[in-house]
């Protein structure tokens, strides 16, 4: 018995060896026909942009929106609409948050309604499943708060059910406990235009008269408000549910003028941040309620500012000939700057090329002119940083401009001397932005410092938990990363940016020895972004938290050589990995974190690269429908086209590279 079973064993290591060997000899022809890949997805004027796609909610919203304003609708795009949302409908009947996920009320009960607008017969045997699981879950009436004031909104549901946020809100002063410039940049720009929405309370047109009482259990006129979310503390919650009691009563005895004010206030807020046809925030949430704010105060669909907003709308809607959905935002200042460091890892001359078109396209992006609402809280900075869309001068994202940064103090070591550097000024403007946006504690957050009024998200509004923008291990870790690569030994300085960036960093591993991923699914993620910064921050791979962080990366490997990790992992009793199948981009973000541990020649590299070699696709691409990035943990998740081309090269590049070196030492930030 002994004998077979170490027969068994050995014969499974000579297959694993074989495949390694099998895998190697393949790896440059994968890393020739990825690259071919991507090249030939470059733009014209040399950016690259990627589909961005999210749930059900967003696309379904789309149709719920056209139908609220009264608009015509377009027929051919609605049935496209539907069929997407059909076949994203999950076996458990409803539709969930991310690909494979469990059940969601909100998101089941806005793609339920939004079928039935389109066209979709209660009585069909899909509507009719999803129908059976949202009232088996407890009813409409365990949807969440935005999605009760699109019902209320809708009529489907009365404003008694929604918690209260009077408009006057707006004009309170900034000491005050609750302050627009204390929330994130996502919640002041979707709640300023909610708050005159739910100051005035219009009725959709929805001129098929059509609702959704099926789905709720309890008559809706008897519903109250929606109990206290899981993350909520009780005693924080209890005390905000009384003044929200209070705020119910007093509301309506505020005087006519003050109300006709805070309205004001708000629109003008609005208006101020309209965007253009890249609309108010660059993101689909806000950008539907400024049109509907536009319109409950009167400005005709043909104005120039509500035109251009309902384009912006528009300007989001991806059709693929037989389905249709809607982006919740565009990302191709994040997809061009992570696909020219990915190209420059090839060393290729043609992708070298690539990439400084790619770079010469973000130069003039850079947002050097218009401080914006950061500097409420930074009024001293200098604006330097990049948006993550097309535009977005007002909110510029710290984590953006970290790996533009990066991506251009690389690229301009490889140009020939004496060539002026026509990078340097950009780089260093971001990295005085950068330096300047470090909260307090040492750390980043990705669009706002010292967003950190953790008492907010107790308010019964905030059940989804993401009303803040607080420092997290990913983005420092970029930043920390960029610092690094810019100025080598810059943690040697006690108190400089990056010294104590590197301690707010080692402060939060886990125990297990990864870090938190909020931006990406989830500690694979985070990990492999802060085993990057302490890579370029100069700890060397024995360092207690890089051998730790390589040695849980290891410890999580799925057997078939991959990685994946599950949106189930943001769960608030989280106690170990959250397995999922393996990925192409948490498989290169795992391998990209064991080569900056230096874990270059190591089983699990090897096992990984041979997975990625193995699952590309004849096109040099590779398959991957899960969501493996985060909008908001728990609530709303992303699935970057790009992320499984860009990511799997790069990790295959690095490890040629690595190999052929002999250092086994990364010599950049990311």
């Amino acid at each position: 018995m002994r004998y077979e079973t170490f027969r068994a064993a050995a014969q499974a290591g000579a297959i694993e060896a074989e495949r390694t060997r099998t895998a190697r000899a393949r790896l440059q022809p994968a890393i020739d026909a990825a690259l071919a890949a991507v090249l030939a997805e470059q733009r014209p004027d040399g950016h690259w942009v990627y589909e961005l796609e999210a749930d059900a909610t967003i696309p379904a919203e789309y149709v719920l929106m056209v139908h609220y304003l009264g608009e015509t609708p377009d027929a051919a795009l609605e049935r496209k609409i539907a069929r997407y949302l059909r076949r994203r409908q999950g076996g458990h009947g409803g539709w969930p948050l991310f690909h494979g996920g469990a059940f969601d009320t909100s998101a089941s009960v806005k793609a339920y309604f939004a079928l039935k607008l389109t066209g979709d017969a209660p009585d069909a045997p899909h509507m009719a499943r999803a129908r059976e699981a949202i009232r088996a879950h407890g009813g409409a009436e365990r949807s969440n708060v935005f999605t009760r004031m699109l019902l209320a909104l809708f009529g489907e549901m009365p404003w008694t059910a929604v918690p209260v946020m009077p408009v006057e809100i707006a004009l309170l002063p900034r000491w005050s406990p609750f302050h627009m410039s204390k929330v994130s940049y996502w919640t002041r720009t979707v709640l300023t235009p909610l708050l005159v929405l739910g100051a005035l309370r219009p009725r959709a047109r929805n001129p098929r008269a059509l609702g959704v009482g099926e789905l709720f259990v309890a008559p809706p006129a008897s519903l109250g408000l929606a109990p206290r979310a899981p993350h909520q503390h009780r005693l924080w919650f209890a005390l905000f549910r009384t003044l929200e009691a209070q705020l119910r009563l007093l509301a309506p005895r505020l005087p006519a003028r003050l109300r006709r004010r805070a309205i004001e206030h708000a629109a003008a807020f609005v208006r101020a941040r309209l965007n253009g046809e890249h609309g108010l925030g660059a993101i689909f949430p806000a950008m539907v309620n400024a049109v509907q704010m536009l319109d409950v105060l009167g400005h005709p669909p043909d104005a120039p500012e509500a035109a251009a907003a309902r384009r912006a709308i528009d300007r989001l809607l991806v059709d693929h000939g037989d389905e249709a959905y809607c982006q919740p935002c565009v990302s191709p200042v994040w997809d061009t700057a992570l696909m020219c460091h990915a190209l420059l890892e090839t060393g290729v001359p043609a992708a070298i090329d690539a990439a400084r078109r790619g770079l010469d396209w973000l130069l003039p992006l850079q947002i050097v002119d218009r401080p914006g609402d950061w500097a409420t809280r930074r009024p001293g900075v200098r604006p330097g940083g990049w948006a993550f869309q097309y535009e977005n001068a007002c909110y510029p994202d710290v984590d953006d401009t970290a790996v533009v940064a990066m991506a251009m103090h690389r690229a301009s070591h490889l140009e020939p001397q004496p060539v002026p550097d026509r990078y340097s000024d950009a780089v260093a403007r971001a990295r005085e932005w950068i330096v300047g946006m470090q909260s307090r504690g040492g750390g980043w957050g990705a669009f706002e410092a010292d967003n950190t009024h953790h008492y907010l998200n107790h308010i019964p509004f905030a059940d989804h938990g993401a009303l803040l923008d607080p420092p997290t291990a990913d983005v420092s870790a970029r930043c920390l990363s960029m610092l690094a690569q810019l100025e080598p030994g810059a943690c040697m300085r006690r108190r400089a940016p990056a010294a104590r960036a590197l301690g707010w960093l080692l402060r939060r591993q886990e125990a297990n020895g990864s870090w938190h991923g909020r931006w990406g699914v989830n500690y694979v993620y985070g990990t492999w972004c802060a085993l990057c910064a302490l890579a370029a921050a100069g700890l060397p791979p024995d360092a207690p938290p890089v051998a730790r962080a390589a040695r849980w990366l290891a410890f999580v490997q799925n057997p078939d050589g991959g990685w994946g990790e599950g949106g189930e992992s943001y769960r608030l009793d989280y106690k170990g990995h959250a397995w999922a199948p393996s990925t192409a981009s948490q498989t290169a973000w795992a391998l990209l974190g064991l080569m900056a541990a230096g874990a270059v020649d190591t089983p699990a590299v090897a096992r990984g690269i041979a997975w990625l070699v193995d699952r590309q696709r004849p096109d040099g691409l590779w398959d991957e429908p899960q969501h493996t990035a985060t909008g908001f943990p728990r609530v709303f998740y992303l699935r970057y086209h790009g992320y499984a081309r860009y990511f799997p090269l790069w990790a295959l590049a690095r490890y040629r590279n690595l190999r052929a070196g002999g250092s086994g030492r990364v010599a950049f930030g990311m």
